[in-house]
């Protein structure tokens, strides 16, 4: 079902109108102002992103730390400003994985909305990768009727296999990047075990939702990826300094260039990750768990390439709320 959307302005139903949605991951907090027409695809106005880590040390009490709730609530603060300074009629933010899975989630959502004056909603992991589907499918709208889609997040990675906007299969898998770091990878750079344990916990994970709930997925299928994940993984790839969303969207990975990539980044002392052309030095620590799980997505659903996308779940969210208040 779609997620609740609450009171907004009648101005949505005047276009044009600028509207502000905020995706707040278990890792990054993403923005987009865009504007729209009621005619044409929206026309995007501001993109801004900064991790903030909500999930770190969720694990194993499932308890948000105090510290990454305050830094998370002070971007959003600094979200809602910006949305503001750029006429955004309403802003909508959309909360995933790590705040699905924190038994102190009232908390955070209260000091968003006090200290911010952001309301936040929670949506199910299902529901998450319907809206990401949307984002894919408008940054990608040359893409077959059929198609597989991978969202890599900081708490959990989506899977879906879909045809047009119908979704046919999804599930949730609780792997993520920032998850299995903390709780896999010690060594700097990570030892060989760790990175067989990260590989293996994967590998465990994916056999199981291959044969319950992904068992349709076919070789032949386009397999696209969205988030952080794999589009740093296109952006080392291309070394893009600084980060070209258009080129990203559409790149391809091979399944041997993605193993080769995870091979030089696995290889890094942090400090060295932090200065690769490409990736954000801040994503340098969880970018290897983060390449494990798309290595191991791709060797359990037998893809040998995936297709890059820069828009998902912020983009779908903006294009699911013009759907459902159209005149």
């Amino acid at each position: 079902m779609p997620f609740p959307i609450g009171n907004l302005p009648s101005s949505i139903n005047n276009p044009p109108v600028r509207l502000a949605v905020v995706d707040v991951g278990a890792n990054t907090v993403r923005l987009l102002v865009a504007e729209s027409d009621g005619r044409s695809a929206p026309r995007p106005i501001l993109t801004v992103q900064e991790i903030t880590r909500l999930g770190q040390g969720l694990l194993p009490a499932r308890e948000l730390q105090p510290e990454p709730i305050r830094r998370t609530v002070r971007v959003l603060r600094r979200y809602r400003e910006l949305a503001e300074a750029h006429g955004a009629a309403a802003i909508l933010a959309v909360g995933t994985s790590a705040l699905r899975e924190a038994r102190n989630r009232d908390a955070f959502l209260t000091a968003a909305r006090n200290g911010a004056g952001v309301k936040v909603t929670v949506v199910a992991g299902e529901e998450e990768a319907r809206l990401a589907l949307l984002g894919v499918r408008a940054g990608l709208p040359d893409a077959p009727t059929r198609l597989a889609m991978m969202d890599i997040g900081g708490g959990s990675t989506e899977l879906l296999l879909a045809e047009k906007e119908t979704i046919l299969a999804a599930v949730s898998t609780g792997l993520g990047a920032v998850k299995l770091t903390e709780s896999c990878l010690a060594g700097d750079p990570p030892l060989p075990a760790e990175l067989e344990a990260v590989r293996r916990r994967a590998a465990e994970r994916l056999d199981r939702a291959r044969k319950a709930q992904l068992r349709d997925i076919r070789s032949g299928d386009l397999f696209v990826g969205t988030a952080g994940t794999v589009t740093s993984l296109a952006a080392v790839d291309l070394g893009l300094v600084p980060y070209d969303p258009a080129r990203v969207t559409g790149h391809r990975l091979g399944r041997g260039r993605v193993a080769q990539l995870l091979r030089r980044l696995a290889a890094l002392p942090l400090a060295d990750r932090r200065r690769v052309p490409g990736l954000e030095p801040a994503r340098a620590d969880v970018i290897v768990a983060g390449g494990v799980i798309c290595l191991a997505v791709m060797d359990a659903l037998g893809v040998s390439e995936l297709t890059v996308s820069d828009g998902g779940l912020r983009e779908g969210i903006l294009l699911d709320l013009l759907r459902r208040n159209a005149p």
